[in-house]
């Protein structure tokens, strides 16, 4: 299945979920208390949205300040923001993965298998797909 139908298909599908789990949690908890979480969740994600940016922006930095890559760092900020996204987003099921975007150790393990799966195996360096291209390391000068 394309990226393009798998996306158009998830914006098809989640409103219908979370527009039947409001109507379903609202007919057992009452229509108050579910508008209730619906904004209390809302409130925490903008809490932890803002909490968990300044924190990996401080790592990004420090990473920067150390001559190190600030690899992790560059991938959890766009983790970050779609879990502020999907917390602001109403909604239990969005809140539920916008909470798993912003918890640290959940969201490390995400950008970890990001880098992994989608960034070192592209670009072929440290991997098998290294030796498959017969890469020859050297060096190179420019003369005029």
């Amino acid at each position: 299945m394309k990226i393009f139908q798998l996306l158009f298909l998830i914006v098809l599908i989640v409103p219908f979920v979370e527009i039947y789990l409001l109507l379903q949690i609202g007919a057992f908890i009452g229509p108050f208390p579910t508008v209730f979480l619906v904004i209390f969740t809302a409130v925490v994600g903008t809490w932890l949205l803002r909490r968990q940016g300044f924190a990996t922006f401080q790592r990004f930095q420090a990473s920067l300040q150390k001559g190190e890559i600030p690899a992790y760092e560059m991938i959890e900020g766009p983790i970050i923001l779609l879990g502020g996204v999907l917390l602001l987003t109403p909604g239990f099921v969005t809140d539920l993965l916008g909470l798993v975007c912003l918890i640290p150790s959940l969201r490390r393990r995400l950008a970890q298998y990001v880098i992994e799966h989608f960034l070192v195996l592209q670009t072929g360096f440290g991997t098998a797909k290294h030796d498959q291209h017969k890469v020859l390391d050297g060096e190179y000068r420019k003369e005029d």
